[in-house]
């Protein structure tokens, strides 16, 4: 059996018997948890084992675990900075916030694999403009050179950790004020001005990015449709001009924001058609079901592939994780994130 396109939650922390049936339909290709599916990490690794058991190949596990204010499960994780903390060390000191982009990655990464969850979907690379509290400190930085050097740090220490980096949120999100998981964030750049908001996915790409998670942006002096179902964006411009050969998620396509491209089953067929490997249908089990029964596609072997490269390698358990010096050395930084920065400024700025 191959994977299929569909990428749905369960409601607990346990596999009901509907669970089981649904997550075995050819169509369902991954499960992603939230809080309400942890407990402590041996429930989760019961948990994930289970799904993975039901079908072969497994069905990719994924979680939204970029540390700060999204981060999934915490008891007896580490709690892990909010991406502009790493990017406030990088003003400081540009090495040390590298350095440190790197130690989280792999952090964030080593401690889910021993759980035996594949993949998280990080690192947010959109830019800080100051006007998008859905993003906010989830941002790196504000300029895209500090972007995109601290992302792909964070990318090559989850790579070392064993997992595939899935850069977010395609084509950007960090100009909008809208929220896109309750209203329809509408950007009215042309595309030449937004080049700040594509260099971080070049330089990505150029060092092997695996995944990418396109966002449900209207940018209509571009094109007429959000991006998660534009073939412009997604075959033209990111597989197209950025040269990207991996895999293509749609942000959650029950949120508020990729209402405007139809219903549950007409926006994850348009999602198919331009250029997505997989559609995200979270906390409405009747639109996964619609979706099930509705969207009448087959698996195509090209996106299996590369759904395939997404998951995460084998990895040592939590208890040997925990007893390791790299362990042990990210737990430093920790500390060091937890003070809080003070910026010298030169003389003459403010």
């Amino acid at each position: 059996m191959t994977l299929g396109p569909l990428m749905i939650d369960v409601a607990g922390r346990e596999l009901t018997p509907e669970d089981r049936e649904i997550l075995k339909h050819p169509l369902v290709g991954g499960v992603i948890l939230f809080t309400r599916n942890y407990a402590d990490p041996a429930q989760l690794r019961a948990l994930v084992a289970a799904i993975h058991g039901l079908r072969s190949p497994p069905l990719i596990v994924a979680v939204d675990h970029e540390g700060g204010r999204v981060q999934r499960f915490r008891s007896g994780f580490s709690v892990l900075p909010a991406a502009r903390r790493i990017g406030q060390e990088f003003d400081l000191n540009p090495k040390a916030g590298l350095d440190l982009a790197r130690h989280m990655g792999w952090l964030m990464a080593a401690e889910l694999r021993a759980c035996g969850v594949d993949l998280s979907f990080a690192p947010c690379v959109d830019l800080d403009y100051g006007v998008s509290e859905v993003i906010g400190d989830r941002a790196f930085h504000a300029t895209a050179q500090a972007v995109s050097q601290l992302a792909s740090a964070y990318m090559h220490g989850m790579r070392d950790a064993g997992m595939a980096a899935t850069a977010k949120h395609f084509p950007g999100h960090g100009a909008v004020v809208a929220d896109s998981h309750v209203a329809s964030p509408v950007d009215r750049r042309e595309l030449v001005d937004m080049e700040d908001d594509l260099a971080p996915y070049r330089r990505l790409i150029a060092n092997g990015l695996p995944g990418v998670l396109v966002s449900h942006v209207l940018f209509p002096a571009v094109d007429d449709s959000v991006a998660s179902v534009s073939p412009y964006w997604i075959r033209e411009v990111l597989r197209g001009d950025l040269g990207f050969k991996g895999a293509v998620f749609t942000d959650d396509m029950s949120m508020a924001g990729a209402a405007v491209a139809g219903d549950i089953v007409v926006r994850s067929r348009r999602a198919l058609a331009a250029g997505c490997d997989m559609v995200l249908i979270c906390n409405s089990r009747p639109s996964a079901i619609a979706a099930i029964d509705g969207l009448g596609v087959d698996p195509e072997p090209a996106s299996h592939a590369r759904l395939v490269r997404m998951r995460g390698r084998e990895a040592p358990s939590l208890e040997t994780l925990q007893a390791s010096a790299q362990w042990r050395e990210c737990q430093n930084w920790l500390a060091r994130c937890a003070a809080t920065p003070s910026l010298t400024l030169e003389a003459g700025r403010a």
